[in-house]
């Protein structure tokens, strides 16, 4: 059977796409972000996966406000990307899972999840540049099964839901024939908001306890709505139930391998958390 080693949640902003393309990593304002990863490679020399279940949110390069689906799972045996206006170079198509993506399909479906299925679908930065970050020298050797969570448009999915989706995922992932080595990539946030009165607003407080709660208590972020959410995060911020999901994914306790915390990055709140079961 299938396993999931352990989960990366990082974030995924835009101006880190750029800063790679320039090779800023040394750059006194980016060297704390990414000397951050560091360790996160040390880790994945360790525990390499086979397969890359990536969590994460589109920015309009698949849906867009006037049709975006709740949860989105690709169903293709490649994933190309485009310029999406920040500049950023794209990478060569990544290559899918088709099998294991339809096993996961058919299990949430099973447990009464609807997801619209996505047999062509392009990636976006959220996906390209959390994998560039794991995997700087090259293409990821990895397959991938991108799995899009709406944080965009209300009304949004509730942490509660996005918990339970995530275990969903997990079930039949542990269910699924072939013994492959699964990495959960969870993407997006932390707290952060980039327009109105509010733009620029961080709260370290609630990502620490968004942290803290992943590692064995991911029920205490069911409790909060999403308008607490938003209010407590920012309106980008919602991006935190990727996490959620992604820590759904991994089934039972796990334990904190590492986490770095940095602000800011294009005012964002960003972090690295590595976490494997026990």
């Amino acid at each position: 059977m299938s396993k999931v080693i352990g989960s990366v949640s990082t974030s995924h902003v835009p101006a880190i796409g750029n800063a790679i393309a320039k090779r800023l990593q040394q750059d006194p304002y980016w060297k704390p972000f990414f000397d951050g990863f560091i360790p996160v490679r040390e880790w994945l020399a360790r525990n390499t996966p086979d397969v890359v279940v990536v969590v994460y949110n589109d920015h309009g390069l698949n849906f867009f406000l006037d049709k975006m689906p709740t949860f989105a799972i690709g169903a293709a045996a490649s994933y190309g990307s485009e310029d999406e206006g920040w500049g950023i170079p794209t990478v060569p198509p990544l290559a899918g899972d088709v099998d294991l993506s339809w096993a996961i399909i058919e299990g949430v479906v099973k447990d009464e999840f609807d997801v619209t299925t996505c047999q062509e679908m392009l990636v976006d930065h959220a996906v390209t540049i959390p994998l560039q970050l794991l995997w700087p020298a090259g293409p990821p050797p990895v397959r991938i099964v991108p799995i899009a969570v709406n944080t965009v448009q209300h009304p949004l999915p509730s942490a509660a839901r996005c918990l339970k989706f995530g275990q969903s995922i997990g079930r039949a992932i542990a269910a699924y024939g072939p013994a492959l080595k699964i990495l959960v990539l969870s993407t997006g946030g932390l707290s952060h908001q980039l327009e109105g009165g509010r733009a620029g607003f961080i709260n370290p407080e609630f990502d620490a306890l968004c942290l803290n709660a992943l590692i064995n208590d991911p029920e205490k972020l069911t409790g909060y709505t999403t308008h607490q959410i938003v209010e407590l995060a920012g309106s980008q911020g919602s991006e935190v139930l990727n996490w959620i999901v992604g820590r759904g994914i991994v089934q039972g306790e796990t334990r904190e391998v590492l986490r770095n915390y940095h602000i800011p990055i294009s005012n964002t709140a960003s972090a690295v958390q590595v976490l494997e079961p026990v």
